[in-house]
């Protein structure tokens, strides 16, 4: 049996079994035609999702590993869905090492159309599309296009390569948040990497700090907590040299505070949460409501979740509950927002052995998952799964954990 047999025979599609493990795709991918293997580290998850032991796992991968044949090689039949967003990737990380030789050059009228200004705009406006779509996914097409014609604009050097630096930070931290919430961890680490190193070549503070805090993300997604907080803390530092105007330093402590709540740091959390908060003392536009949209609106339901991973379950439904209802109220009423927030709740009441709480705030929130389309949502869905086996043969739990696998999978 090969490890994509195994995979199949237990009911999980390749992207549900990337889920489960917590790696990419199309490293599944790669493990089944054996051109790679699991790392060490990897392993034990491995076996235990395939549900078998190591040595057991070993003999799969043994028996898949294979050497390619010379035809096979770059063959584009092995390409995943994120293998043109790598060779963009590339293709800017090359443009940027010959940068020096690709200085401002003097452009007319005539040249300017595709210069940054038209890129900021463009960007901004796809943010607006993002933000508002359902479907986050259908915003994807349009971002790679204005990727490649910024890596276009950089090589003929029709601009500043300073302010084309500045756009490509901003995109490509669109195209991590895409890839983020289609669970493709890998590829949304590799777009906030380059987000960072673009708007730290344009010395952009806010935006170098704003593609650190969203690398923290998949970090907390993967379970690496105090890398998570050490990253986070990075951002802070970044921040305080940026736009003092502008809330970048409080989402950074926002984001903060869920690492040192996973850490089940309940002192160092509430600092944190504290800092988010004096987001309320500056004046003014505190957000562009593209790489930042931070402005302390979603504080409450932060502060609840916060509270909710450190057990404090009365503190996290009050907070939960206000949140719900200001979700409702927001302009353009969120349904990744509120998914979550109802995720959380439903948590409360796996914690607390409470069945209808479960069922009542569980069941909308998967509503909402598929109504969207968001990962985002069936990731917090996901971690209420563990929580539902403590309900023994409760046929109606039993059913909603049927439906949350559904979704991840």
């Amino acid at each position: 049996m090969s490890i994509a047999e195994r995979r199949r025979a237990l009911g999980f599609t390749q992207e549900g079994f990337a889920f489960a493990v917590g790696v990419d795709r199309r490293t599944v991918g790669r493990w089944e035609r054996g051109t790679s293997r699991p790392q060490p580290p990897q392993r034990p998850r491995v076996a235990e999702v395939l549900q078998m032991d190591l040595e057991g796992l070993d003999a799969l991968l043994a028996a898949a590993q294979v050497p390619l044949k010379p035809e096979q090689l770059g063959s584009s039949a092995d390409c995943g869905p994120g293998d043109t967003d790598e060779m963009i990737r590339r293709e800017f990380l090359r443009l940027m090492a010959v940068a020096g030789a690709l200085a401002a050059v003097p452009i007319d009228e005539a040249d300017a159309q595709g210069g940054p200004d038209d890129f900021g705009r463009m960007n901004s406006h796809l943010w607006q599309v993002y933000q508002l779509s359902r479907a986050k996914h259908s915003v994807y097409p349009v971002v790679q296009s204005q990727l490649t014609a910024l890596n276009d604009a950089l090589r003929d050097g029709r601009a500043q390569t300073s302010a084309l630096c500045i756009a490509v930070g901003d995109l490509f931290q669109l195209a991590g948040e895409l890839a983020f919430d289609a669970n493709r961890y890998d590829d949304a680490a590799a777009s906030y990497s380059l987000a960072a190193s673009a708007s730290k070549e344009a010395g952009a503070y806010d935006l170098w700090a704003c593609a650190l805090i969203r690398s923290a993300y998949v970090d907390l997604s993967e379970h690496r907590y105090k890398q998570a907080a050490d990253t986070l803390g990075a951002a802070r530092r970044v921040a305080l040299r940026g736009d003092g105007s502008l809330a970048t330093k409080h989402w950074a402590a926002a984001v903060q505070a869920e690492a040192y709540a996973w850490l089940g740091d309940f002192d160092a959390c509430e600092e944190a949460l504290d800092e988010a908060e004096k987001v309320a003392d500056l004046g003014g536009q505190v957000s562009n409501g593209g790489w930042l949209r931070f402005d302390g609106s979603r504080l409450a339901e932060e502060r609840g979740a916060r509270y909710l991973q450190l057990d404090r379950l009365d503190l996290a439904e009050a907070a939960l509950k206000d949140a719900l209802t200001l979700a409702r109220l927001a302009p353009g009423h969120s349904f990744r927002r509120r998914g979550a927030v109802l995720a959380d709740l439903a948590a409360i009441g796996a914690k607390r052995k409470d069945a209808e709480q479960v069922m009542h705030y569980g069941g909308e929130a998967i509503r909402l998952a598929r109504a969207s389309g968001s990962g985002y949502v069936a990731r917090r869905l996901q971690t209420l799964t563990a929580e539902l086996g403590s309900f023994g043969r409760d046929r109606r739990v039993a059913e909603l954990r049927a439906e949350v696998g559904t979704l991840t999978a």
